[in-house]
């Protein structure tokens, strides 16, 4: 739901009630992941997807039901083997769905304002809904800020609040979308009860080292993905607002300096274009050293084992070497800066998700892969 933050504060400002429909879990080929959400106010405004389409219609009668009745509704969609074009998903998936009306004193209305409004003004924040449990408690929301604050209440037990916290708290902290099982006394032990807690944190930080024409194409990909782009290069006369107006920051500094202060976390994607010894050993030598997502360095196979060379000579071990993807970019034939943009995030997405970068067709591997990696990149 918190995909949805900017629309959905716009129509809590505006006193307007709608119904939210949320992806709990998901099975199989199922096209969106948990968190996924689609909105119906009450004039049947739409915004989101739930499918990708294939059940979006289904799902909006659900809104209005939930907007009739005041009460939240579980459902799940999966494929008919009777009738592939009944509702229902006919690549094979599963979808678990939670509905939930926010409307005039709903028990989640307090809660869900308060995350999207965290969401929408890039606030930390995590919202935790009982998505299986007592159907008096289905819905009911809790809020849980990054410095342990929290809004709203889950009912029941007086303990639950208290280890639904927690257990959002620790999600909130890893930036991830996903469901925990509760009991129905707050106890930790699988029990009664499944909570979705969706995760809204700032944007996934990429960078880009090297103010060079194939930078300002990845800094415009990466903004394309949800990524913060930082583009970093120690020459200002290349490294200017002008040459790339699509990246939130560019910096002139040498690169490893730079990466040194700056902040990074676990989903941190660094990207090095300079093919430039006096650059690129130096910052490779920090960057493979960083508990990092990616680390990626632009240039030939001569230049790629040129670089190992003096890293190795600068004490950078094997273990190490072992996470630079040199060249950097899936094998796409990619020539101009564009193409080659879209070469380097699709490792980046590949890497991430788990994918093997090989042709769909003829290929018997699975479209959606399960990395333990729920909600955006972010945007998440």
């Amino acid at each position: 739901m918190l995909d949805l933050a900017a629309q959905l504060h716009q129509w809590i400002e505006e006193g307007r009630e709608f119904a939210v429909a949320t992806v709990v879990s998901v099975g199989g080929s199922a096209p969106r992941g948990p968190g996924a959400a689609l909105a119906v106010d009450r004039e049947g405004t739409v915004i989101g997807s739930v499918s990708g389409g294939c059940v979006e219609g289904a799902v909006y009668d659900l809104c209005q039901e939930a907007l009739g009745t005041g009460e939240s509704i579980r459902e799940r969609f999966g494929y008919s083997d009777e009738d592939a074009f009944a509702v229902g998903l006919t690549c094979g998936g599963t979808i678990d769905m939670l509905i939930t009306p926010v409307v005039g004193e709903s028990p989640a209305r307090t809660a869900v304002a308060s995350a999207v409004s965290a969401a929408a003004e890039g606030r930390p924040a995590a919202l935790a809904r009982v998505v299986r449990g007592p159907a008096e408690l289905l819905g009911r929301a809790l809020l849980v800020r990054s410095d342990g604050t929290s809004e709203g209440g889950l009912g029941g037990h007086p303990d639950l609040d208290r280890t639904a916290a927690q257990e959002a708290r620790a999600l909130l902290e890893a930036g991830r979308t996903g469901t925990v099982d509760v009991s129905a006394d707050g106890s930790h032990c699988p029990g009664g009860l499944t909570l979705l807690v969706e995760s809204n944190v700032p944007p996934p930080r990429m960078i880009v080292f090297g103010a060079v024409d194939f930078a300002s194409a990845l800094a415009r990909a990466g903004k394309f993905l949800g990524y913060h782009v930082t583009v970093c290069d120690a020459r200002p006369v290349f490294t200017t607002r002008d040459r790339f107006p699509d990246a939130d920051e560019v910096v002139v500094d040498w690169p490893h300096r730079y990466l040194r202060r700056t902040a990074t976390d676990a989903r941190t994607v660094l990207c090095v274009l300079t093919h430039d010894a006096k650059f690129d050993v130096p910052l490779l030598k920090v960057a493979l050293r960083m508990p990092v997502a990616f680390v990626g360095a632009m240039g030939s196979r001569r230049t790629h084992e040129d670089r190992n060379r003096r890293l190795r000579s600068e004490g950078v071990t094997e273990r190490e070497l072992a996470r630079l993807r040199s060249p950097i970019g899936l094998d796409l034939g990619a020539r101009t800066p564009e193409e080659t943009a879209l070469s380097i995030t699709a490792e980046i997405v590949a890497a991430r998700r788990g994918g093997t970068g090989v042709p769909l067709t003829g290929s018997d591997t699975p479209i959606h892969h399960e990395t333990g990696e729920g909600g955006r990149p972010a945007v998440a």
